[in-house]
């Protein structure tokens, strides 16, 4: 690559397109879910609410299979293990499709989530490892960025097609996409030989950090308030915005369109601070779903509420990158479990969704639950710094 200095992103272009073209696929795997969460209702014969259940089973999926996947595949060549990765997750999605039953469909995708975190975590630590220090946040950014037009295109397209089709369609389609990945994966990304030096051992040394617990904490919580809305965003457009079904992919698009802007802006800021573009994601994600709330009646200020929620995926590479600060050479476990902690706010997320419908305040109050769990987010965030300027104090006064 004649021209073109080692370590910048033009450098690492074509890997990084190919990490983002696998988030792409994960990304809507997991975000279709919710657009076609009434059809897939009908399809296993259950209601929307208990339905739900199997987007909280890909949660979980993910929460176990982002640590056990980091600690035994800590040896492994990167580039092998993302492919094997990618591999798993377009094969059973294509499997999953042949679920008749609820309880079949919550393994389905419970299963199809194991790969998940550690694809996500591992695809940000390669990335970060091919760039220069300076870059890196908006490597990483880039690397999600497949996350964020999965929401302007592969959701709301995955979405159409499954409300005309069916949602089966749907998940084959997205299991191709992951085995494209797979192949651009083997031929784009440097080879790297297994490292020995890495152990099981040591990468669950991750888990003696007090910060690393902090971010997962505040990942797992904080974040939720996306998924509290986003969970059944179809059905609030649809019974309260008076959206109809083939307006439901727009808005969709809208929110990745916002993802899109938080993604390129915050990659930006994040290298110029890390901490405050961090809380400042957390305040505006918790004012965007309190508009969400207030604004759901009327369909175009639903519109900017709903691409003010997409520009808060900011948060997502943010911790991210935070989480590899902390983690010292826990690198591998780390990353992948910040993945893990993001579905678990996909869980809680979509738990506590489900509960506001169940009790009756009807789709739109989605969005004041999911504002508290924001806030609440904010204040563990702001504690971790808190501590580890205490722990900085203490170890400078030991030092001198």
């Amino acid at each position: 690559m004649s021209g073109v200095k080692e370590g910048s992103l033009a450098a690492a272009s074509k890997a990084i397109f190919a990490l983002a073209v696998g988030t792409f696929a994960i990304g809507t795997g997991e975000f279709a879910a919710m657009g076609l969460l009434p059809q897939m209702a009908q399809g296993v014969q259950a209601t929307i609410p208990k339905t739900g259940e199997a987007i909280s089973a890909y949660a979980l999926g993910v929460v176990v299979g982002a640590p056990l996947i980091a600690v035994f595949g800590a040896t492994f060549s990167r580039r092998t293990l993302l492919a094997v990765l990618m591999g798993w997750f377009a094969l059973t999605n294509c499997l999953g499709t042949l679920a008749a039953t609820l309880g079949m469909l919550d393994v389905a995708r419970f299963v199809t989530g194991l790969p998940h975190g550690a694809f996500m975590g591992v695809a940000a630590l390669v990335a970060a490892g091919l760039v220069d220090r300076g870059y890196r946040g908006r490597a990483v950014g880039r690397v999600f960025s497949g996350l964020t037009i999965a929401n302007v295109v592969g959701a709301p397209f995955a979405t159409y097609a499954g409300s005309y089709f069916g949602w089966r369609l749907s998940y084959v389609l997205i299991g191709l996409a992951g085995a494209v990945c797979c192949l651009m994966v083997l031929a784009w990304l440097p080879y790297d030989p297994p490292n020995k030096a890495r152990s099981a051992l040591s990468e669950l040394q991750a888990f003696t950090r007090k910060q690393v617990w902090y971010v997962m904490g505040t990942v797992a919580v904080g974040c939720g308030g996306m998924f509290c809305v986003y969970t059944y965003f179809s059905v609030t457009l649809q019974e309260v915005t008076g959206v109809p079904v083939w307006g439901v992919p727009l808005f969709q698009a809208v929110w990745g369109m916002g993802m899109c802007t938080g993604a390129w802006a915050g990659g930006h800021l994040m290298d110029r601070n890390l901490k405050w573009t961090s809380i400042g994601a957390f305040v505006w994600n918790a004012l965007a779903l309190g508009l969400f709330s207030v604004v759901a009646t009327n369909m175009w200020l639903t519109a900017l509420a709903v691409f003010m929620l997409g520009v808060g995926i900011a948060v997502g590479p943010a911790m991210q990158v935070r989480l590899m600060d902390v983690a010292a050479d826990a690198q591998t476990l780390a990353a992948s479990m910040n993945h893990a902690a993001f579905n678990l706010a996909n869980a809680i997320g979509a738990w506590l969704g489900g509960l506001v419908l169940t009790a009756g305040f009807g789709p739109a109050a989605t969005g004041w639950a999911g504002m508290a769990l924001s806030v609440i987010g904010l204040v563990l965030f702001v504690l971790s710094l808190e501590a580890e300027r205490r722990d900085n104090r203490r170890a400078a006064s030991v030092a001198g």
